[in-house]
């Protein structure tokens, strides 16, 4: 799936602007386009999951929540480079900091 990811560079409006064939966080929204993001730090609106894909190309982890803001229920987290599902669907993303 990480093929496809990289086919579909589309932009996302909002705090997470990046080219998705460029981006260190790519996953595919709810609105069935590849977003991605680049040098994401803390936390960040993004809603995907599902069935599609996330990709983890930064070098920190990433912890998927259920909600915006980074609150409710961790649905997952993504060690750096790792690639997977998160269900049902995700709505923030928190990006570790390592200096």
């Amino acid at each position: 799936m990480p093929v496809l990811l990289l086919a579909g560079a589309t932009l996302l409006a909002g705090p997470a602007r990046a080219a998705a064939a460029g981006s260190d966080f790519q996953y595919v929204g709810q609105d069935d386009r590849v977003h991605g993001l680049t040098a994401p730090r803390g936390c960040v609106e993004a809603e995907g999951g599902g069935a599609r894909a996330v990709t983890n190309g930064t070098g920190s982890s990433a912890t998927l929540y259920e909600r915006p803001g980074c609150s409710g229920r961790v649905l997952r987290v993504l060690r750096p480079g790792e690639v997977g599902q998160v269900r049902p669907y995700f709505a923030s993303v928190r990006f570790s900091v390592t200096e």
